[in-house]
């Protein structure tokens, strides 16, 4: 379900996002000290193992981003109870902000570096900013229409050579929207009505006006990929393959065989670059990055005996699965993936809807988080739910706390903070307040676990991203430009706010 939000960028916000892109670089650019062969590119990467699923000619990325980030400035969030994400509960904490990364997390103690600002939190909560595994925002925006309905690419069972973010609208309201819930990080994936439904995109949540200027730089991509009812109920109703379950495993292994057989043909070729590169193919590409593990699968899965299934397809063709999305009945087989390594990204209050779905229980994540070496992890795949990912969590604490399971609040923050980032392979960036890390930070009005809580700030690389108080950090867009409170003066809006 798609309903209208807070859409994109303020003049204000354009106008302070244009200026620091101005002053630099409009991408990056890559230097050597090798000799070019005859087609441009040096000996040795000519040699070098296929980087799947990435421009095969020369370009290391063809669709590279322009990411800047927002203005930032030095700072020490002071006075509040800080979870950090990884465990850990400071009470009169001090979190220090120095060019856009967290230097420091402790303690009332901790010295502060002069001439850093000084912000009060005291009274507040502070975590990391808030990481949603699984979201349609962009390629699914408001307003809801067929015109910009952009996530499926449903003409086949196989469209894994389609990417999400050339369907991504960056001016999509719900950007603005989850960002006043706190969220910091997105994963943009492709619908689920394929086997292989495409590449999804990481997104840093600032306001653009182009898919580049949000995306992560160095994200790894993720292949969208769905099992059960979704694609045998799409292509079945064409008299299609698949129709059923065992169709759908074996349009998964015919893909795989053949995404074995390109990737060993390019391995060869860069091993002796004998003859002509073989003729690429956009689909098998992104299935051989699969299979040699630059390419992360985020596996839409419901039940629990379909998961069994895609752990041996895994299994048989040598990949491995980063994360199954929705997750309904990872309870049961919450051993087998600790076990195997893989995140189950999960709703909490979500069941029903549909066969799949009928046997969910609110304490899904919190059973799951129970295993050791476990990642839980609470995602939205809605434009509203991603709006209050904290809430989300909060029931699915509270539903494990009511079946006698003790899960510390410094603990479940992980479930929309560390371990999302752990799903989309940029743990070592961001996701929790550690030195060193990006400082994508949340400043909370009250517990983040309590229904009454608010991102006040909201800050994205160091940069302040959102303000509850300050309307000149309260992006609007286009479509609310000339509605009352939205960019046009009345005698209903506060001159400050106009």
């Amino acid at each position: 379900m798609i309903v209208n939000r807070l859409r994109g960028p303020s003049l204000a916000a354009l106008a302070c996002v244009l200026a620091g892109a101005l002053s630099l670089s409009a991408c990056a650019t890559t230097g050597g000290d090798e000799t070019p062969a005859a087609d441009g590119s040096s000996s040795a990467e000519a040699r070098q193992p296929l980087p799947a699923g990435l421009d095969f000619a020369n370009n290391p990325d063809p669709y590279p981003s322009t990411y800047r980030g927002l203005p930032r400035e030095n700072m020490a969030i002071v006075g509040g109870t800080v979870f950090t994400g990884a465990g850990q509960r400071i009470d009169n904490g001090v979190v220090i902000v120095t060019d856009g990364r967290v230097a420091a997390v402790g303690g009332a103690s901790t010295p502060i570096p002069a001439g850093h600002r000084r912000v009060d939190a005291a009274g507040r909560f502070v975590t990391p900013g808030i990481i949603d595994a699984h979201s349609h925002l962009g390629v699914y925006p408001s307003p809801g229409v067929q015109g910009m309905s952009d996530g499926n690419e449903a003409t086949s069972p196989n469209t894994a050579q389609v990417w999400a973010e050339h369907s991504l609208w960056p001016q999509d309201p719900g950007f603005n929207a989850a960002r006043a819930g706190g969220v910091t990080t997105l994963q943009i994936l492709p619908g689920s009505a394929n086997l292989f439904g495409g590449r999804g995109v990481t997104v840093r949540n600032i306001p653009s006006v182009t898919m580049q200027g949000m995306k992560m730089p160095g994200a790894p991509y993720g292949l969208k990929m769905a099992c059960g009812e979704n694609p045998s109920r799409v292509y079945g109703s064409r008299n299609q393959s698949p129709a059923t379950g065992m169709g759908n495993v074996a349009g998964y292994r015919a893909a795989f065989i053949a995404a074995r057989d390109y990737k060993a043909k390019w391995d060869k070729w860069r091993e002796d670059g004998e003859g002509s590169p073989p003729t690429r193919n956009l689909q098998l590409e992104t299935l051989a990055g699969v299979l040699d593990g630059s390419v992360l699968v985020q596996n839409h899965c419901y039940r629990a005996d379909e998961m069994a299934v895609m752990i041996d397809i895994a299994k048989e063709f040598g990949y491995r699965i980063t994360a199954f999305h929705h997750a309904v009945e990872a309870y049961k087989i919450a051993p087998l993936l600790a076990r195997e390594g893989i995140c189950a990204d999960m709703w909490t209050g979500w069941w029903g809807f549909k066969m799949e779905a009928l046997d969910g229980i609110e304490a899904n994540a919190a059973i799951v988080d129970a295993q050791p070496n476990s990642c839980a992890v609470i995602h939205s795949d809605d434009a509203e739910l991603t709006q209050r990912l904290n809430q989300e969590a909060a029931a699915a604490l509270a539903a494990g706390r009511r079946i006698g399971m003790n899960i510390p609040e410094e603990r479940a923050i992980s479930w929309v903070t560390l371990n999302p980032a752990r799903s989309l392979g940029i743990a070592d960036q961001t996701g929790s307040l550690e030195a060193g890390k990006r400082a994508d930070v949340v400043i909370w009005s009250a517990n983040p676990f309590s229904v009454y809580a608010r991102a006040d700030q909201v800050f994205v690389d160091g940069g302040l991203a959102f303000d509850r108080f300050n309307p000149a950090y309260q992006p609007v867009s286009d479509y609310e430009l000339g509605q009352p409170g939205y960019g046009m003066p009345s005698a209903n809006v506060p001159q400050g706010a106009r």
